[in-house]
């Protein structure tokens, strides 16, 4: 097997790859189910609210960054998923259980996030790094991509069934089957050949090591420069619960099931995405920038469109762009570190991808609330055209980005040089 799905050719891979699908639908469906309880069943369409539980469940990822880089880099990876995993399945179960039950509040729905925030820190880089252990250097960018056309295709998925479910059965059974759907991975991580894993150096344990993967980042303008552009996007532009359950309830007046599709709409944009990153052999920060600003014009489009049909084909432009956005920079981040400094490096780009999440969520819920959710569209909007600034400052200072016209057409040229981005 080659080319696209070359990374499936690794036992473990594939092993790892099908119990991953099948938690990652239940987790789709979780989210999707969170975001109507809080804004239809627990508030009325209060979009702030929404913003405050997204805070909640990726503050953690700011607020543990100098202990989960750490433990991606010096524990066994294997053993912490299999800690992290039957911990968010248990969670996943006491929430449902309440919701269940008759007696969830918001402020339950408050503790859960930030609870599932906190396990998720210490799960998303030993999850991201251990695809190395899984696939070794050569195939790491794909299987990232591949990692990535999985969550995807779960966000395609997921929601479409949660919102069958939420009309028919109610949210609590939505949580109460993410909860089931963790034993796939666990056992799936039970099933793995140790003896196969492709383990790299890891990091000697010394005081100061989170400092070190920061000095190391500081060093490096291309990481900079990435990290920069994912930090506008992630703060202001990834906040699509919000974007996409306001404009459903408080535009187009749609409902759960509508409101699903929506979301499973923008996952064929995010599934392309990841399919064409998994072809590529190497990430580049040309393509990095390129999808910035498509970002931001898909934002725009959103912003402006005036049916429901429409508003779910700019969905489809703002999931290709926003999938290039994450895949590539998770790819630049592993391909072009250190094996002994990728976990913590690791530990930084997620704290700096979903941490930035606290920031933007509560200001863009408080824009749709205040001014509408087609402002909090404008505002994604102008962070993707924000990032393609700075993606053009890096080209032209370090990559000699240059635009010229040969025979008649636009040329773009930049020098690639050595380095993965």
């Amino acid at each position: 097997m080659n080319g696209t799905f070359r990374s499936l050719n690794s036992f473990n891979y594939r092993v790892w790859a099908g119990g991953a699908i099948v938690s990652n639908i239940g987790t789709w469906m979780q989210r999707t189910a969170q975001d109507w309880l809080v804004l239809t069943q627990l508030t009325h369409h209060n979009a702030t609210a929404v913003g405050v539980v997204m805070a909640l469940q990726f503050g953690p990822h700011l607020l543990l960054l100098p202990f989960t880089g750490f433990a991606a880099d010096h524990l066994d990876r294997r053993k912490l998923l299999i800690g992290t995993q039957a911990a968010l399945g248990t969670l996943a179960l006491g929430l449902g259980l309440l919701t269940v039950a008759g007696w969830v509040q918001l402020w339950h729905v408050y503790v859960f996030a930030f609870l599932l925030g906190s396990v998720s820190a210490f799960d998303a880089p030993a999850r991201q790094t251990f695809v190395a252990d899984l696939v070794g250097e050569t195939d790491l960018s794909n299987a990232v991509a591949l990692n990535s056309t999985s969550f995807n295709a779960a966000r395609m998925i997921g929601p479409a069934i949660a919102g069958v479910l939420i009309a028919s059965v109610g949210t609590g059974w939505v949580f109460l089957i993410n909860a089931a759907s963790f034993v796939a991975v666990l056992c799936s991580l039970g099933f793995l050949r140790v003896d196969e894993f492709h383990l790299s150096k890891r990091a000697v344990r010394a005081r100061g090591s989170l400092a070190e993967g920061f000095r190391y980042v500081w060093k490096r303008p291309d990481l900079k420069a990435v990290l920069l552009m994912l930090f506008l996007i992630g703060t202001f532009g990834l906040n699509f619960p919000i974007f996409i359950s306001t404009m459903s309830v408080t535009v187009f007046h749609a409902g759960a099931s509508q409101y699903g599709l929506l979301t499973s709409i923008m996952a064929i944009g995010t599934i392309a995405g990841a399919l064409l990153a998994a072809r590529r052999a190497k990430p580049r920060i040309g393509v990095l920038f390129a999808s910035t600003a498509v970002f931001g014009a898909g934002c725009a489009l959103a912003a402006i469109a005036p049916s429901y049909g429409l508003f779910g084909l700019a969905l489809v432009v703002i999931g290709v762009s926003a999938q290039t956005i994450t895949t590539t920079t998770n790819s630049t981040m592993q391909l072009s570190t250190e094996p002994a400094m990728r976990g913590r490096v690791m530990a930084i780009f997620l704290a700096i991808a979903l941490g930035g999440t606290p920031l933007g969520a509560p200001v863009v819920g408080w824009v749709a609330d205040t001014f509408g959710p087609r402002w909090a569209l404008g505002v994604a909007a102008a962070a993707g055209f924000a990032a393609a600034m700075v993606g053009v400052r890096y080209l032209v200072r370090y990559r000699q980005l240059r635009v010229f016209i040969d025979a008649g057409r636009v040329r773009i040229s930049i020098d690639e040089g050595d380095a993965v981005v």
